[in-house]
């Protein structure tokens, strides 16, 4: 890896990524979404002397010419850039499709006209919905269980048609529930943690039941640098899973204990999915990335909600988030 290009940079996973790679010493070029602020979201809470780092490049991935004009000069292609989010994807699924398809497909075919030497096409573990056996291993039968899930696997799908069709030099990384530092309101953690540090003792959650491999965010970017280093993986699509479940239940229960043990749960209609939507099981296979890579987890559950935890006590971080609101 040479020159790099992260998409999606300016978001949770990706922000993280770029200061991993930074610290290993590789060039970067961080793609972030275009807006009339100029704001490059996660990187501006960087240090200067990080930011300055960095070469910026802000576009669309749903414009063909910004993709083109982003992967011109790189060797090595991050490929994050989604739009994310279960229950947005009811009311806009257009969108998801937008971006996570279309998009897609213009970093793939602008990667095939520039000869990029190596591609990772992030997936996400909703396209293999409710699991139908356990572990999840990489041959689980995709089951678009959402728009946004199915916008996923029509993208993964696009990205293996490449390596099929031209040998593009792409692999599909997925990893599991990504949770840590910077991690979006809309996922279940930091909805718990922001309600409890603002002292709500009736925490408002969905659905109890449903279980999750959770893997922190430091980990998640160890398995897609790993994953990139390794040339077995051409073609594959790879889980980032550390082989362990909680409840939802659970986890709320362990984070009240951390943070406010007199609260209490409190099950909201508007919080549920619908029925068949939900994904009522998450347990990844680990194997097939223990064997073609380096990559260990790091941070067991405990360690990593504590540094979770850590950082939303930060006044600044916690104001970032509207703990009021119930955030699709």
């Amino acid at each position: 890896m040479k020159k790099i290009l992260v998409t999606g940079a300016d978001g949770f996973i990706g922000s993280h990524l770029v200061e991993k790679l930074l610290e290993q010493n590789y060039d970067v070029k961080a793609f972030v979404l275009y807006n009339a602020f100029n704001n490059w979201g996660w990187i501006d809470s960087y240090p200067k002397e990080i930011i300055d780092s960095i070469e910026v490049f802000c576009g669309d991935i749903r414009d063909e010419n910004s993709v083109r004009k982003a992967c011109k000069g790189v060797d090595t292609i991050f490929h994050l850039a989604a739009l994310i989010g279960i229950p947005y994807s009811y009311h806009a699924p257009s969108s998801y499709i937008d971006t996570n398809i279309k998009g897609t497909l213009n970093l793939l075919q602008a990667s095939l006209d520039y000869n990029i030497e190596k591609i990772i096409v992030t997936s996400t573990s909703e396209v293999y919905g409710t699991a139908l056996y356990v572990p999840i291993d990489e041959k689980h039968p995709r089951q678009g269980q959402s728009p946004y899930s199915a916008s996923k696997i029509g993208a993964d799908s696009l990205a293996e048609s490449f390596y099929r069709s031209f040998n593009l030099p792409v692999t599909i990384a997925r990893p599991f529930n990504t949770y840590g530092p910077r991690q979006s309101a809309r996922a279940v953690i930091p909805t718990i943690i922001s309600q409890l540090l603002n002292g709500v003792t009736d925490l408002e959650l969905g659905s109890l039941l449903p279980t999750r491999d959770l893997v922190f965010v430091k980990d998640t970017v160890n398995g897609f640098i790993e994953i990139a280093k390794s040339d077995k993986l051409n073609g594959n699509d790879v889980n980032i899973a550390t082989g362990t479940e909680i409840s939802i239940g659970n986890l709320a229960n362990k984070l009240i204990q951390l943070i406010n043990p007199s609260a209490k749960i409190k099950t909201m209609e508007e919080r549920l999915r619908p029925v068949n939507s939900e994904v009522e099981r998450l347990l990844g296979s680990k194997e097939k990335i223990t064997l073609n890579t380096k990559w260990k987890q790091q941070f067991i559950l405990d360690e990593g909600l504590k540094l979770t935890i850590d950082w939303f006590s930060n006044k600044e971080n916690i104001k970032r988030y509207k703990h009021n609101i119930y955030n699709v």
